[in-house]
């Protein structure tokens, strides 16, 4: 607007000319054509909104470990503390530090050491108690401190994710508890299960640092719950045919999995990846016998098929129990313990098709490494067997056991005359 006006005024004084003496009673030019004075330079206002603060968890740590040392080891304290500070302190900028605060006593560097030159508190998990109730009381202050701010959910779980691939720089008792805490906090829903990804890292499984976290890790989860409410919440994030992934690839066997952790003392979880694998096996098997029939394959040709398939299946079971056989030799040492393996194979081949002609074969097997003893086995034959598959087992056995009771009764008479 103003250098339209100061054109339009100078082609106005060219064309019509001015004497001094008439430029003297001009009147006064009028305010929006008057030149304003200008300052070299220019300034520019910035709002408080814009100006960033400058990002400083060192500051942060102090004011968290500072007040922690005035609460003391006293959890509900240590709860009420960090519920009042979220209103002063900014945890959702310093997230992360705040819980490696809660967890490892300090900010973690790569790896997961603590800097040496850096404050530190003993009010957290690594330096408390190894035992499963002090990690529940840890749990109720992570569960208190998420509920009242629902922004730091999303950076717990990046927090716990970060921990478990940090798991070779921790010692074995701070996994210990690591592990612990994250079984109660997957039981009580504070975490989701897809953070067992971590565990899946290629180094952490193959130095054992996986399966070996895992063991306490799902004694702490089925103690807060049971196995059913576990393959829940595995399921829901796919990872329920995944566990043998924590073991190297030349270990991923059903063989190797229920031994490790039947071993450690969770049999529920071995019977339960056991049984997915059979499920697993099962869908497959449809899969491919559906195939064939919609290729219009001939019945005689599939069944033949299917019946060298059955062979074979039964082939690498005994060629695996073989195997193994020394290992049940030792949890069999009593005739109960010897008659209630017997039903379990009865039912385990009933249940699984493919074993419907190998029972014999599994319980000769047995027989001969010593896991199996004459007098079960006939009291089995007698009476003591289950409906589950009752005529057809009965009749492959009913060679052998004529045989046993043919060897028992030549003992016998070989006693009698030796007396």
């Amino acid at each position: 607007l103003y250098s339209t006006a100061a054109a339009v005024l100078a082609r106005a004084i060219k064309r019509n000319p001015v004497s001094k003496n008439q430029k003297k009673q001009l009147p006064p030019a009028r305010g929006f054509l008057q030149q304003k004075p200008t300052l070299s330079g220019q300034r520019f206002k910035t709002r408080k909104r814009d100006e960033k603060e400058r990002f400083d968890p060192t500051q942060f740590q102090d004011c968290i470990i500072q007040g922690l040392t005035e609460t003391g080891t006293d959890l509900e304290a240590v709860a009420k503390f960090l519920d009042a500070s979220g209103a002063k302190l900014d945890y959702r900028r310093y997230a992360e530090t705040l819980f490696d605060i809660l967890v490892a006593g300090g900010m973690l560097a790569p790896g997961g050491t603590l800097a040496d030159d850096m404050m530190r508190t003993y009010v957290c998990v690594f330096a408390a108690q190894e035992d499963l109730e002090t990690m529940q009381a840890f749990a109720q202050v992570f569960n208190k401190l998420i509920r009242r701010y629902k922004y730091l959910e999303k950076g717990f779980e990046d927090e716990v994710k970060k921990l478990l691939l940090f798991l070779k720089g921790f010692s074995e008792s701070e996994r210990n508890k690591l592990a612990m805490l994250t079984g109660v906090l997957l039981a009580n829903g504070t975490l989701n299960a897809s953070i067992l990804n971590s565990l899946y890292n290629e180094n952490l499984v193959k130095e054992g640092f996986s399966a070996a976290f895992a063991v306490k890790l799902f004694k702490s989860w089925i103690n807060e719950k049971d196995i059913n409410a576990v393959a829940a919440s595995l399921r829901k994030v796919s990872m329920d045919n995944r566990l043998m992934e924590l073991f190297p690839a030349n270990k991923q066997s059903v063989e190797h999995f229920t031994k490790y952790f039947t071993e450690a003392g969770l049999k529920e979880l071995s019977e339960y990846v056991c049984n997915q694998q059979t499920i697993g096996a099962q869908k497959e098997l449809q899969k491919e016998l559906q195939e064939q029939m919609s290729h219009g394959d001939p019945f005689k040709d599939i069944i033949l098929y299917w019946n060298k398939k059955e062979e074979l299946v039964a082939e690498q079971a005994i060629k695996h129990l073989k195997q193994y056989s020394p290992l049940l030799a030792a949890f069999t040492t009593q005739g109960q313990s010897e008659l209630t393996l017997l039903l379990k194979i009865q039912e385990y081949c009933y249940d699984n098709i493919h074993f419907m002609k190998a029972f014999q074969k599994i319980v000769v097997l047995f027989y001969k490494a010593e896991v199996l003893s004459e007098e079960p086995i006939l009291k089995w034959y007698k009476d003591a067997h289950v409906a589950k598959g009752k005529s057809v087992f009965l009749e492959q056995m009913k060679k052998f056991v004529e045989w046993l009771k043919n060897a028992e009764e030549e003992s016998e008479s070989e006693a009698e005359e030796g007396d």
